[in-house]
């Protein structure tokens, strides 16, 4: 099966409330339950098609150059939901997930 490209299987990051706090986590000591999470957590989308491995090694190609490591991939299809715009019923497409956990200590971004 011919290989593909990390940047076709990784199409962007996901960027919301819920996983800015997801990010978070690793640098939070408030609370004991929150301080064993020391790995960070980084949230992608990712073509439907691609599976574990193909995710970890696609970003481990991408972010080459930080040397990081990719230690636990969850993957979530996010169903298609129901919309009306302007009387017209339709869907919002749906989409599948990547939760990427990192070795402790990497990090994708350059500010922490």
């Amino acid at each position: 099966m011919k290989e593909r490209n990390p940047y076709q299987i990784i199409k962007s990051r996901y960027i919301t409330e819920k996983t800015t706090v997801l990010e978070g986590l690793q640098h939070a000591s408030s609370n004991r339950c929150v301080s064993k999470c020391n790995k960070p957590k980084y949230v992608f989308i990712v073509d439907k098609k691609a599976n574990k491995t193909e995710i970890a090694k696609s970003i481990e190609t991408i972010y080459a150059e930080k040397k990081i490591k990719v230690k636990e991939v969850n993957t979530i299809n996010v169903k298609p939901k129901k919309r009306r715009v302007r009387g017209y019923k339709g869907f919002r497409s749906g989409f599948k997930k990547a939760i990427v956990t990192l070795e402790s200590g990497d990090s994708i971004d350059d500010a922490i």
